[in-house]
């Protein structure tokens, strides 16, 4: 019996080093600061830095396709990648104050920030900005044959979002939904894409600014070379914005990662946003999975 403490003793003595950095992760994770905890580096959640010095070579230039379009993915099918926020896991849309929100939603914004009930962390999908910065990142996957885009969320509930790039209209009657309906055309290298029918059931970003079924979105995807797309949208929205919000950022290529199975609630490492914390205090009135 005694051997059998003294062995349970040395595995807690060499134990104990991978759990004080366990905990220090996750502490830095729920601070925002540091890598998250359960996103794996180089995945949504690594430390920023510029592209081509990561310790890889430089970057080259954008690949084309044979009739001399740039291309979102590969230079062939055969070449994979994402694409990930370019500050990683804590990239913020713009300066919260730059905002130009009606006053309900700036207090909206507040409660948000005190209550991180986020849909994301409930398997919601993520539409508008929010997209690009989901876990793990995304893939562009063009189809010139169905004159299609679709946009794959890795780190989400298995959801797609459609571009349609054949010259269609918006619908006149649309039914609301979390990624809209998006149209898109080339503008020399760069994406357009239009999208409107929004519902209201997600965070347009990581912070929760707050929007209406009334947000149409404007955003440009310019890819300057094999690492760096510069992402470029403009909000419009008169149910919670008093003027146009432009904001941005770079997405940056993690070459031969693909898309992978993911279990949006297994070992969810959230759970402070789903049911709060010591730091936060939660609205217990109405159910927590909406």
């Amino acid at each position: 019996m005694r051997s059998h403490y003294v062995l349970v003793a040395v595995v807690a003595l060499s134990l104990a080093p991978v759990l004080r950095e366990s905990v220090l992760a996750q502490q830095q994770g729920a601070q925002g600061g540091g890598v998250q905890v359960g996103v794996p580096q180089g995945r949504g959640a690594a430390p920023a830095a510029p592209a081509g010095r990561r310790g890889g070579p430089p970057p080259g230039p954008a690949p084309r396709s044979a009739n001399g379009r740039v291309l979102l993915g590969g230079a062939t099918p055969s070449v994979k990648g994402v694409w990930l926020p370019g500050e990683g896991g804590a990239q913020a849309a713009g300066d919260v104050e730059s905002v130009p929100l009606q006053p309900w939603a700036r207090a909206l914004l507040a409660q948000r920030r005190i209550n991180q009930l986020e849909p994301h962390t409930r398997c919601k999908p993520s539409g508008g900005i929010r997209q690009f910065l989901t876990p793990y990142g995304v893939e562009f996957v063009e189809l010139p044959e169905l004159q299609r885009i679709y946009i794959f969320d890795i780190g989400g509930p298995h959801t797609y979002r459609t571009i349609y790039m054949d010259g269609r209209t918006h619908p006149a009657n649309l039914q609301p939904s979390y990624y809209g309906h998006s149209i898109g055309w080339w503008e020399g290298d760069t994406l357009v894409v239009d999208t409107t029918g929004f519902n209201e059931s997600f965070w347009i970003d990581r912070r929760g600014t707050p929007h209406t079924e009334k947000l149409q979105l404007q955003e440009r995807f310019t890819r300057l070379n094999s690492l760096t797309i510069k992402y470029e949208v403009v909000a419009e929205d008169p149910g919670a914005l008093t003027a146009p919000w432009k904001t941005g950022f770079n997405l940056r290529w993690e070459n031969g990662t693909e898309l992978f199975e993911y279990v949006c609630q297994q070992a969810n490492y959230a759970t402070t946003l789903m049911v709060g914390g010591e730091a936060t205090t939660i609205d217990r009135t109405s159910p927590v999975v909406p």
